[in-house]
């Protein structure tokens, strides 16, 4: 059988004010990152940390719903931890128990789990320190898709392109959860 397949996890610990800015511009970085067609970049200035993006009317939309679930569900909800899971696949057929193509599939070959807790700094001070923490979180995550994306195990993870039409050539997936709960 075969290794699984990688998923790397970043976690994060916001605040009301960063919460969507943060989270839209970690998003961005990863698509930046494993989009395979033609991208546009684009860059985000979070928390003086300079993170890469795409520039695309479909992507930014995706972002911004997600980002936006996330945001009503940790508003709305008990529970002020949720997650942000981007799942890349590619298609495979699908064979039933006597090898008949019953059709095809989604095979996941990287998944990125971001986990993101809501805290509130109590006075001046930590929330300064709170900013400057984050800052250093936002460059150990960029730090760790480069380095990901770069080794051995992050090229290999990556199927053959054979549909080298869009901006993906794979199916994509963000997935997001508050309090175990998967909010659209």
């Amino acid at each position: 059988m075969s290794d699984p397949h990688p998923t790397i996890t970043i976690d994060l610990i916001l605040d009301r004010h960063t919460t969507k800015e943060v989270l839209q511009a970690i998003l961005h970085a990863i698509l930046f990152h494993r989009l395979f067609g033609t991208v546009k970049p684009q860059t985000f200035e979070v928390l003086d940390v300079t993170m890469p993006g795409v520039s695309d009317p479909e992507m930014e939309t995706l972002v911004n719903d997600k980002v936006e679930a996330f945001w009503r569900g940790v508003e709305n909800g008990a529970s002020k931890r949720g997650q942000i899971t981007v799942t890349f696949s590619e298609k495979r057929p699908k064979k039933s128990w006597f090898q008949v193509y019953m059709g095809e599939e989604d095979v996941p070959w990287e998944q990125w789990i971001i986990n993101a807790e809501l805290r509130q700094p109590k006075s001046g001070h930590d929330r300064q320190q709170f900013l400057n923490t984050l800052g250093a979180t936002l460059t150990k995550a960029v730090q760790t898709m480069v380095t990901h994306t770069l080794s051995d195990k992050g090229r290999s993870a990556v199927p053959p392109i054979t549909n080298a039409a869009g901006i993906s050539p794979f199916p994509l997936r963000i997935a997001v959860t508050v309090g175990g709960v998967e909010v659209a």
